[in-house]
């Protein structure tokens, strides 16, 4: 065990309390810090339902593309805490390394002194001291949950606050619609800084844009209304009022990284860097890598496993629109490249699993579905094979992801299948373990 997991340890066992949504501990603990949030670079602050991780994945790597050097705060971890905290340096950011995040948390815990506080409150903390007391040039800021009483919200002038595509999830701390929760997100507006809110349904994109104006936000871009983004002769082509941008396909993989790409390069334009050199945003397009999401493994021990000529896809993707847009991938990729759909699949039990994986009815031929060892609430990998077979899906149990894809393996198939790990982060972060390819 290295140091900062004795401590994130010794932290969680403190309040083991996951989500608790307030202000006032964080607030309290960042003075008695000497009130490093407000002795940050320009922030941009981003929040959503789905997409976030992808939305910052794409500034970071146009940013960086353009020279600057980038701190990062993202959530959850898929193997290892210091994925949370991405220190930016010249030449590209790498992971918080561990003495540091141990001793930013000490720190964090010998300040707040035994009072009441969350665990992501505290590495929310550490987050800010850190990026206050090292030098960088941006610093892009994840929402974990809502927007509103998160923990991050605590930054009082962001360069810019950006919402990524809302929908269902968390409704039990959120709200039980969609408007709710898109009333929650644009908390995260600011008076006199720009808001930008991504391409997606009229319902949140109404409650965003009338929360930004009634907030007082120095300008509001909406996406298909004030900049839009397409695909066009194999290149992505975003427009706005300032111009075109004519650039390569991203990395990213599936047709909703185009809006992800172009939600961020709207952002980055609201908060002052369009002016950045064209070959950044290209070089962006092409470099910006956010683990399993779409993630094609080709090699490492689960991917051995496979078949000859086989594919095998991980995402994170746990709610019923992650799930749409995941279907959609897959689908886009059957027409381009047809093969037989097999999906592995693990949930939690908070998460709506016959809405998640019904948008693969008709497109999977069948479900393993399987446990997610260590996460809270992990859903029984029956459960998950009845909830799948509840949405016209065919579905068996295996007892873990290997067990799954040697019994793939070991059937006859008429072509080599494409093969679908997906359902939880908690399950991605498993696999890139087991795999040998954990995220750099």
């Amino acid at each position: 065990m290295s140091s900062s997991d004795a401590v994130i340890a010794r932290i969680m066992a403190l309040r083991p309390k996951l989500i608790d949504l307030s202000l006032g501990r964080i607030l309290r603990l960042l003075e008695k810090l000497g009130d490093p949030h407000l002795r940050l670079p320009p922030l941009i602050h981003v929040a959503g339902t789905n997409g976030k991780g992808s939305t910052i994945a794409f500034m970071r790597a146009i940013l960086e593309a353009g020279g600057l050097s980038v701190h990062v705060d993202t959530s959850p971890h898929l193997v290892r805490f210091n994925e949370r905290i991405r220190m930016g340096r010249p030449g590209g950011g790498q992971f918080v390394e561990d003495a540091l995040l141990a001793e930013a948390l000490e720190r964090c815990e010998a300040a707040n002194g035994g009072d009441p506080i969350t665990f992501w409150e505290m590495m929310t903390a550490a987050a800010f001291l850190l990026f206050s007391e090292h030098p960088a040039d941006v610093v892009l800021l994840e929402v974990g949950l809502g927007g509103r009483f998160d923990a991050s919200n605590v930054v009082p002038h962001p360069a810019c606050a950006v919402v990524t595509p809302v929908s269902m999830d968390h409704a039990e701390f959120l709200g039980d619609t969609v408007t709710k929760i898109a009333g929650e997100k644009a908390g995260i507006f600011k008076r006199g800084a720009p808001a930008v809110i991504a391409p997606q349904e009229p319902e949140p994109t109404a409650v965003l844009e009338a929360a930004a104006e009634r907030i007082g936000a120095s300008k509001i871009l909406v996406g298909l209304q004030d900049f839009n983004v397409h695909e066009a002769g194999g290149r992505l082509v975003y427009e706005d009022q300032d111009g075109l941008l004519d650039l390569p396909l991203p990395r990213l993989s599936g047709r909703h990284q185009h809006i992800n790409a172009g939600t961020a390069i709207a952002a980055l334009r609201a908060a002052g860097y369009g002016r950045l050199p064209a070959k950044a945003f290209e070089d962006g397009m092409l470099n910006a890598d956010w683990p399993a999401r779409l993630q094609r493994l080709s090699r490492g021990r689960l991917a051995d496993l496979l078949p000859e000529g086989a594919e095998l896809w991980l995402d994170g993707g746990h709610n019923p629109d992650g799930g749409r847009v995941l279907a959609q991938a897959m689908a886009d990729l059957a027409d381009r490249n047809p093969a037989p759909l097999v999906m592995i699949a693990g949930l939690l039990s908070t998460k709506d699993a016959s809405g998640t994986l019904g948008h693969f009815k008709g497109l999977a031929q069948t479900l393993h579905a399987v446990p997610i060892e260590n996460a809270p609430a992990a859903r029984p990998a029956e459960e998950v094979a009845q909830a799948a077979r509840d949405a016209g899906l065919t579905a068996e149990v295996s007892g873990s992801v290997e067990q799954a894809l040697r019994t793939i393996a070991a059937r006859v198939w008429p072509a080599p299948p494409r093969i679908l790990i997906c359902g939880s982060l908690y399950l991605a972060g498993e696999v890139l373990s087991a795999n040998g390819t954990p995220p750099v």
